[in-house]
């Protein structure tokens, strides 16, 4: 594995353990090649988002990174765009991105 795809993999990581604690389901859970339960197909769907987003990764980067095809990651990225025309969700959402554009330049500093 290269040092990007390394990197992808943390990022994804960093994406499902950050929504696992908001939405209390565990990052593994998250992140399991199985499609799983119903909030865990969400939680998966909102953790991809923010890599894509809030990342700056390719689709394509967090279908390898997140084990999905990439018209799997594109479709999770449409659902929660269209969540986002909830205000409640929207502004939630906007938190854990931030969270995420907060800790991310920090990694790569000390990279």
């Amino acid at each position: 594995m290269g040092s990007q795809q390394r990197i992808d993999k943390n990022n994804a990581r960093l994406a499902a353990s950050l929504v696992g604690y908001a939405l209390e389901v565990r990052a593994e859970d998250i992140l399991l090649p199985e499609r799983g339960r119903r909030e865990l197909v969400r939680a998966r769907q909102i953790a991809m988002y923010l890599a894509h987003v809030a990342m700056s990764m390719s689709l394509s980067r967090v279908a390898f990174a997140f084990e999905r095809d990439r018209s799997t990651v594109a479709h999770a990225c449409h659902r929660i765009e269209e969540m986002r025309d909830d205000a409640r969700f929207d502004s939630w959402l906007e938190a854990l991105e931030q969270g995420v554009t907060t800790f991310v330049p920090m990694v790569v500093q000390l990279a």
